[in-house]
């Protein structure tokens, strides 16, 4: 069983980890519904992207989005089904689609009940700090997943 992450914090030496995002999130929704919100594609293209996702190991899908040229984002984004554990945890592969961007990040939502609600862990993985482009979208990113990202993911799964 895969240990959930903790939430974003400097390492012991006082520097942070620049290969990686972490957010943790309370949402006080049962984890059926915040689950339903991950892994069902009307739902996702709701919170996220609009895709063509399948709960499924190995399934490659496709997201659309804005370009954002200062990142080397082309807009679509490469996306695989790396594993799954039902109600529990998803990982994913993105890359961007248009090969030209060295990205090759591993996201993974973990969902734990706490409460009346469910604690959501994301780690957003892969980030090479020695490339500047993938620095920026780090920091877009983070800052992202963190705000706008959470807030339409919050505001879908209270509509189910």
């Amino acid at each position: 069983m895969t240990s959930a992450p903790e939430p974003s914090a400097p390492e012991p030496n006082g520097s942070e980890d620049l290969t990686t995002v972490r957010v943790a999130q309370f949402l006080p929704h049962p984890p059926g519904k915040v689950w339903r919100a991950l892994t069902e594609p009307d739902l996702i293209a709701q919170w996220l992207m609009p895709c063509d996702f399948r709960l499924e190991v190995g399934h490659r899908y496709t997201m659309t989005s804005t370009p954002r040229p200062n990142t080397g984002f082309s807009g679509t984004t490469a996306a695989e089904v790396l594993a799954f554990e039902p109600g529990r945890m998803l990982r994913v592969r993105w890359q961007d689609a248009s090969g030209t961007h060295p990205a090759n990040w591993t996201i993974t939502w973990t969902l734990e009940p706490e409460g009346r609600g469910t604690r959501l862990f994301l780690v957003h993985e892969g980030f090479d700090p020695d490339d500047a482009m993938q620095m920026t979208a780090r920091n877009i990113m983070g800052n992202g997943w963190r705000t706008y990202v959470m807030d339409a993911l919050t505001g879908v799964v209270e509509r189910l």
